[in-house]
């Protein structure tokens, strides 16, 4: 825990010095829109502080995620959740788990009940198609060509 405030306190650090670091600009008037003019001021800028800037923040970047890295493989209990709150949810996953594979399997047995009736519907439907194909007349041929429609006259 103490170690996790130290990184707290340095995070807090370094955004107090960037904000306290910052030159006030004034407003300039003569610009008509909002954009930043990159290329004011550039002329003043000390290379050799950006890339003392840059080591440092490489740095801490490298510190910081090897105690992140540190804290995960000896203390992670300190980071993670405590798992014996999940442990119900895991339950209850599981109970889901087994309920859903019992419908599955029952779903295959009626599956296989269901297709000798199947089966047998299907036969039965073809009999009796085929004993209407033989009861029944022959289709009366449509007569080909134009039909003629009447007009209603209305007076």
């Amino acid at each position: 825990m103490a170690l996790n405030l130290n990184v707290l306190l340095l995070v807090l650090v370094v955004a107090t010095v960037t904000v306290l670091g910052q030159k006030r600009r004034p407003a300039s008037t003569s610009t008509s829109t909002d954009e930043w003019n990159y290329r004011d001021g550039s002329e003043r800028v000390n290379m050799r502080g950006v890339a003392n800037l840059t080591l440092i923040l490489d740095n801490w970047r490298f510190d910081i995620l090897s105690q992140m890295r540190g804290l995960l493989q000896n203390d992670h209990q300190a980071l993670l959740p405590d798992y014996a709150r999940i442990q119900p949810l895991s339950e209850a996953l599981d109970d889901l788990y087994k309920e859903f594979n019992a419908l599955k399997a029952h779903l295959g047995d009626l599956t296989e009940k269901f297709s000798a009736i199947e089966t047998f519907i299907d036969e039965v439907k073809a009999d009796r198609t085929n004993a209407n194909a033989a009861q029944a007349p022959p289709p009366v041929p449509r007569q080909t060509g134009r039909r003629l429609i009447k007009k209603k006259t209305t007076s």
